[in-house]
């Protein structure tokens, strides 16, 4: 049977004017109608007042969050143009707010280094919006225009102060004169623009949810990147006490309400070339966002954070910094021309292909910690690109090839064995431990996608590769006045990361479980189990020989392997990777556990199913687990993220039954619950031995007691060791096993009165 013929003609085609193709496919101009979507809206506006500060314009930016859900952002800069756009017929206002692809950023007047260039943000917002209000301050006047759905007209609120998308909204028609209007007066030198929107519940899904911890990110982040720039941000929603009030948002801007202080940098090194720091920022009241710039007072005192550094990348780095530093922070600097074809607006409006001559800055800062993690930040024209790009390749081509270079002449100080072939620098060792902040400016960047994820403008490249050569270079030899120290730290932490991944490999290739002259290859102290039965494995770390004897007789051969350690080990939080692997106790755990170590760990090649921790049960078995803990965290964080780690439970007491139950033990595991226990016998007239056994190490018990209590898996109890928050732990693991003595002193003396034994596990 033939198919039906079906008519197909111009009358199918749908044409969607204005905005409304935005709100049909949202997703093509904001990526999701989530979260990410809402928070993309958002980073829309504040970037248009980042880029009005990029070229000059503008000092202060205020982002208010409401109780009824809008977001207010306010700037002093030159405020959207209002007089009349000559092709439209329409201000500048509305042209901007309703017009995508439209905007003084695709001119080259006006803005060299921007942000948003796509010329969408703003009218896309405006699309999402379920209501828009903008506010400008130019001429001595305020204007003012207003935004359903992206289309203009005017809403009747019964409390001007308290505006809703619920009022009344009349639609301005088509061909109308603009809505714009005057509605009150400033001073002659007062400009600036407010927006605040509502987001459109119609077009966001009911999982899209508000996050104000990416919103402080974001703003600090800003406020690195745009050295000199005030960004407050005001939170309506939860009231706090104090002197300070909104009012001084709009009165003065002589001392800044709350003064982001996180990232001022510590003592500065030799190496660090940069003078400046994040400090108070002292203007003139006339610069201060004008009353207007806050539409509502909420009742109170709200929550409000100000953010204002001066030091740029290099403070921005410092903030970022995790752990020991092994050198100082190196500051890169500088720009190149080059010459890129791109359309122009020619005098009647059409655009034609011409050559221009671009400019590109480049402002790099970097340093090395102990750490394993590698850090690099890197921006274009203050916009976030995560997935890297021309110019972070540039510069990491650049400082991998001076390391080799560097590494190559001092091959014999480095102890580097330069006829193995195996012996080789990699782009990971080198960027190990690496903190780093990538930034570069240019007019017109080559983004893949709205989002701007990764630079694509290929011209970059070699600029940004050509100065850190010569910069960077000069650094890392010692060349440079005041580097020659802190050169050799970082060649030999390189070095060290380069040892430590070429023994990591040497180590997964002899420590497979496949026959036993592979076993045989392991530490002689290791009692390993029966091959076969990896699924289940488990590895016991037990504190002393002593105790070994014991664990022996109690484990289960099968499954349960044995490695004694002696003592405390080595603190790795404060010890640098060459000397972690030299220790014998660290090395043999590493080896044994067979996965590598560091960057290079692979769990997927682990031997145990289980590492499981067996200390005695007093303070040093306690600071034991800890010095483990910092092992595994340190060099083998996915066995913790993945749950694999464990600490052994084994009872502090044992008390013996008499009477009809003679023979029957009962093990408590802490003074209280014997205390209640004990309690507990009494009152049901229980007998038992007054003579309570006190468990002083694991080898006090005999083999029975210990495989009951601790380690068989019918009767024992095991606490896993989790990590839900990575960048907490690391805080923490910094704060209490790192080599800075006084904030541990003072984070042990402020939570003394706090602590409780029976957590030290929990």
């Amino acid at each position: 049977m033939a198919a039906q013929k079906e008519e197909y003609g111009a009358k199918d085609l749908a044409v969607l004017e204005g905005l409304d193709a935005v709100r049909k496919r949202p997703g093509m101009y904001i990526g999701t109608t989530d979260s990410q979507g809402l928070m993309h809206c958002l980073w829309e506006i504040i970037d248009n007042a980042v880029d009005e500060a990029l070229a000059g314009f503008c000092t202060r930016i205020v982002v208010t969050l409401h109780t009824d859900g809008s977001i207010t952002v306010a700037d002093n800069g030159r405020g959207i143009p209002v007089d009349k756009e000559p092709k439209t017929g329409l201000s500048g206002v509305e042209v901007v707010l309703t017009k995508l692809h439209a905007g003084a950023k695709f001119g080259n007047s006006s803005y060299n280094a921007v942000g948003g260039l796509h010329g969408v943000g703003s009218s896309v917002v405006n699309a999402l919006s379920s209501r828009l209000d903008v506010e400008v301050d130019r001429n001595g006047k305020t204007y003012r225009m207003e935004f359903r759905q992206g289309h203009p007209g005017v809403y009747t609120d019964a409390d001007p102060s308290h505006p809703s998308p619920a009022s009344p909204f009349k639609k301005t028609r088509k061909r109308s004169p603009t809505e714009l209007r005057e509605v009150g007066t400033v001073g002659a030198n007062v400009t600036g623009t407010r927006i605040r929107y509502w987001a459109d519940p119609e077009i966001f899904n009911s999982t899209a949810k508000f996050s104000y911890e990416q919103l402080i990110d974001r703003v600090r982040q800003t406020s690195f990147l745009v050295p000199g720039l005030s960004i407050t941000v005001v939170d309506e929603n939860i009231p706090e006490t104090g002197d300070e009030s909104i009012d001084d948002l709009r009165e003065t801007d002589e001392t800044p309400l709350v003064q982001d202080r996180s990232a001022q940098a510590s003592d500065r090194t030799p190496d660090q070339d940069s003078g400046n720091e994040s400090k108070d920022v002292e203007r003139p009241a006339e610069e201060s966002i004008p009353e207007s710039a806050t539409v509502t007072e909420p009742a109170g005192h709200a929550r409000v954070e100000e953010f204002c550094h001066t030091g740029g990348v290099v403070d921005y780095v410092d903030f970022l910094s995790k752990g020991e530093p092994v050198c100082g922070i190196w500051h890169i600097s500088g720009e190149g021309t080059y010459e890129e074809e791109t359309q122009v607006v020619g005098p009647g409006g059409d655009l034609h292909a011409q050559m221009v001559e671009r400019t590109c800055g480049v402002d790099i800062a970097l340093r090395w910690t102990n750490n394993y993690d590698t850090t690099i930040r890197s921006f274009v024209n203050v916009v976030e690109t995560p997935g890297g790009g021309m110019h972070v390749d540039g510069f990491l081509n650049a400082v991998t090839r001076q390391v080799r270079k560097t590494v190559e002449a001092n091959a014999r100080r480095l102890k580097v064995n330069l006829k193995d072939a195996g012996t080789k620098i990699e782009r990971d060792d080198v960027t190990t431990g690496l903190v780093a902040v990538v930034t570069v400016r240019i007019a017109e960047p080559q983004f893949q996608g709205q989002t701007k994820d990764v630079l694509g403008t290929a011209q970059v490249k070699p600029i940004v590769t050509r100065l850190t050569d010569k910069q960077f270079g000069e650094m890392i030899t010692g060349s440079k006045r005041g580097y020659k120290e802190p050169s050799s730290r970082v060649l030999e932490k390189i070095v060290g990361e380069m040892h430590a991944r070429i023994q990591a490999r040497r180590t997964k290739e002899v420590t497979r479980r496949k026959n036993a002259l592979e076993s045989a290859s392991m530490p002689s102290k290791l009692s390993d189990c029966q091959p076969g039965n990896d699924d289940i494995a488990e590895l016991f770390i037990v504190e002393g020989d002593s105790a070994l004897g014991t664990a022996k007789a109690a484990r289960n051969s099968g499954f349960q392997a044995l490695l004694p350690i002696r003592g405390k080990i080595l603190n790795v939080q404060k010890a640098s990777v060459s000397q972690m692997l030299a220790n014998k106790e660290c090395g043999a755990i590493i080896q044994v556990v067979g996965a590598g170590s560091g960057a290079t760990f692979d769990i997927t090649q682990s031997r145990y199913n289980k590492v499981i921790m067996m200390t005695d049960a007093d303070v040093d078995g306690a600071h034991i687990r800890i010095l483990l803990l910092t092992l595994f965290y340190r060099y083998m964080r996915p066995l913790i993220e993945a749950g694999h780690v464990y600490a052994a439970v084994p009872p502090l007491h044992r008390i013996a039954l008499t009477g009809k139950r003679k023979g029957e033990y009962i093990y408590t595991y802490s003074d209280d619950e014997l205390a209640s226990k004990v309690a507990q016998l009494r009152r049901d007239r229980i007998g038992f031995d007054e003579d309570i056994q006190r468990y002083k190490g694991l080898g006090e018990m005999d083999a029975d007691q210990l495989a009951d209590t601790t380690m068989d898996p019918r009767t024992r109890m095991l606490r896993r060791i989790r990590m839900e928050d990575a960048a907490q732990a690391a805080d923490i693991f910094d704060l209490l096993m790192g080599g800075e003595v006084p904030p541990r002193k003072k984070f042990i003396v402020d939570n003394a009165d706090d602590f409780d034994r029976s957590n030290i596990d929990a």
